[in-house]
């Protein structure tokens, strides 16, 4: 994970409202996403994470760039929780609130029975998360695992108040404007 290490320590930190932000191609989509990194997050994703589900489960926006290349690699469909309502039959809605915003946001094509992986960019406050891993709850699924990329130390993490744990790939926390990593395997 040297490469995603060495982004995450050069990452710019902004303040939002009292919140320290780190710009991450991961995160954000910027600066761009360089082909090797995103390779070595996927490869690290399929050794750590539970595959033998139907279903890899992911929030709009910044999950669905890293989900599409780890279900292209493993041909495991991909469902995106998306902010946007279609009222299709069965879509499911979710109230998520971050440490930064808090929006709607709906599932459609997961069933009861359904073994799915949960996979996203960040957890910070952990929000996004449970608000997903409760609606999939709601519907009936079976959650097998559930992985983040990078885990942001330092917060409340609603998730911890939740039956699931998330696996990650890498820990950090920002200290004095800059990013610190915590653990290098995640999980710490």
């Amino acid at each position: 994970m040297d490469g995603l290490r060495q982004s995450l320590l050069d990452a710019p930190i902004i303040e939002k409202d009292g919140y320290h932000y780190f710009v991450h191609p991961i995160s954000d989509g910027v600066p761009m996403l360089r082909p090797e990194l995103l390779r070595e997050i996927v490869i690290s994703i399929i050794r750590k994470a539970d595959l033998d589900v139907d279903k890899i489960v992911t929030p709009a926006a910044m999950g669905i760039h890293i989900s599409t290349a780890v279900s292209l690699m493993t041909d495991i469909p991909l469902v995106v929780v998306r902010k946007r309502q279609y009222g299709l039959e069965g879509e499911v809605a979710l109230s998520q609130v971050t440490g930064y915003s808090a929006s709607e946001m709906y599932i459609n094509d997961v069933e009861p029975g359904d073994r799915v992986l949960v996979l996203d960019d960040v957890l910070s406050t952990g929000g996004t998360l449970t608000a997903i891993t409760g609606a999939l709850d709601e519907i009936g699924a079976e959650i097998s695992d559930v992985l983040a990329v990078i885990k942001k130390e330092g917060g409340e993490n609603r998730l911890e108040e939740t039956d699931y744990d998330a696996k990650t790939l890498i820990n950090v926390d920002v200290v004095d404007g800059e990013v610190v990593v915590v653990d290098e395997d995640g999980d710490g």
